[in-house]
């Protein structure tokens, strides 16, 4: 049976450990789909390393939603502005179809919780999300895997699988710039 995973916290490896469960799934003949939620792109420059190789995967379908973040230099906007929060409810269009009438056996929504802490959706987003899966017969087509820094309870309970990633150490925290390969 298809089942809700959250892969949340404040440690490097949520996105890499869903992206993991993304290729078994492929390995495995399943379809898979991926919303990314504040991780776009500007026209050609892409960010994501994994994204490169996975819009060559057949059975793979991204869909990158929100603004540019990173400067040239390497530097990360912080903030929100209304063009974040039009791509944030784009997004979330976009993982309301998937769940309801999508053929992928895997839907991750990358950041979703992300998007909560940061503001661009409400918990009320998500759990409607959650809902929708529930209801609609996602739950009995497609496991669904939620990414992001925070999980809260009623969340939590929800879920069939729960991974909290906690960072002991990272090199940003000395300032070293996200390096090609590891964090983009």
């Amino acid at each position: 049976m298809p089942e809700l995973t959250l892969i949340h916290g404040y440690g490097k490896g949520k996105t890499t450990a869903a992206t993991g469960r993304l290729v078994q799934a492929v390995a495995a003949d399943q379809r898979a789909a991926v919303v990314y939620f504040d991780k776009g792109f500007d026209g050609d420059l892409e960010h994501y390393s994994e994204r490169r190789t996975l819009r060559r995967l057949v059975l793979v379908s991204l869909h990158p939603t929100g603004c540019e973040r990173l400067s040239p230099d390497g530097s990360f906007r912080f903030g929100v502005e209304p063009q974040d929060l039009d791509e944030a409810r784009r997004g979330l269009t976009i993982a309301q179809s998937l769940i309801s009438d999508g053929d992928q056996q895997l839907l991750v929504l990358d950041e979703a919780l992300a998007a909560v802490a940061y503001k661009l959706l409400s918990r009320d987003d998500v759990e409607s999300l959650v809902e929708t899966w529930e209801t609609t017969g996602g739950r009995e087509r497609h496991d669904l895997i939620l990414t992001g820094h925070l999980a809260w309870q009623s969340l939590k309970a929800r879920a069939d699988h729960v991974v909290e990633v906690r960072k002991v150490r990272h090199y940003f925290d000395e300032g070293t710039p996200a390096r090609l390969g590891i964090e983009i």
